[in-house]
């Protein structure tokens, strides 16, 4: 079907020191999902991510699931190749990821817009060259001072706000069938009429917080997509 979400990308960052932290919002939805789909995400070194291809149902192609292992800021780079090799246009992208202006446990889903300072949605939008594809947005709260953001969404939440976001999860997986189907529409109108969307409210972190690693800062040059014959040996022919 026109339209349809043919590449699902979660983001975050990889390894243990960063698994838990609300930063990672997106993994966990994408992770949670290819779980219940039965999904293998599969390590490839060369694209840095993990990758997994939902089986076709209703006549349509299987979306691919892909995690990038670069680091938050270099997240593009795998969406780029795969977006290059499949013919995918952004408009047929759904980027999942964290969102400080949304109250932990909300989850909202919007095209295009700006990237409010997310390091992940500004590498994707820089190597796509388009803010045309589509996100779905896990409300982690606001710190309260933009000072201490950084620390903020490097560290882990609350037992309630996980829950919440747990929540928020939840109840995003359950609209990806539509997405995936190709009703964008319908699959906004479903999450979007859980709540009433309601300003975050910010709270103010204690002065003494525990001390993290900050997020690592690479640099992995554009490479073009992957010789046809490669990639094909990787993960079967393309159908």
């Amino acid at each position: 079907m026109a339209g349809a979400i043919r590449l699902v990308v979660g983001l975050g960052n990889p390894g243990k020191d960063y698994e838990r932290t609300r930063h990672n919002a997106g993994f966990w939805l994408v992770e949670r999902f290819a779980v219940q789909s039965g999904v293998a995400l599969r390590k490839d070194g060369k694209y840095q991510a993990l990758v997994g291809r939902m089986d076709a149902a209703g006549g349509t192609a299987g979306a691919w699931l892909v995690l990038p292992q670069s680091f938050m800021n270099a997240s593009g780079r795998a969406v780029q190749m795969l977006a290059g090799f499949f013919k995918i246009l952004p408009s047929e992208i759904l980027v999942v990821h964290d969102e400080l202006d949304f109250a932990p446990g909300m989850a909202k889903m919007k095209q295009g817009g700006g990237i409010a300072g997310h390091n992940g949605l500004k590498d994707i939008s820089q190597r796509l060259g388009s803010h045309d594809y589509w996100r779905l947005r896990l409300g982690i709260g606001h710190p309260g001072d933009k000072n201490v953001v950084a620390d903020y969404v490097l560290n882990k939440p609350s037992a309630a706000d996980r829950e919440a976001i747990d929540g928020a999860i939840g109840r995003g997986i359950e609209i990806l069938p539509l997405c995936l189907a190709g009703d964008l529409q319908g699959a906004m109108q479903k999450l979007h009429s859980f709540e009433k969307e309601k300003p975050v409210e910010k709270k103010v972190e204690p002065k003494s917080k525990p001390e993290t690693k900050p997020e690592p800062k690479v640099e992995i040059p554009s490479q073009k997509p992957a010789a046809k014959g490669l990639f094909a040996s990787l993960f079967g022919k393309k159908k």
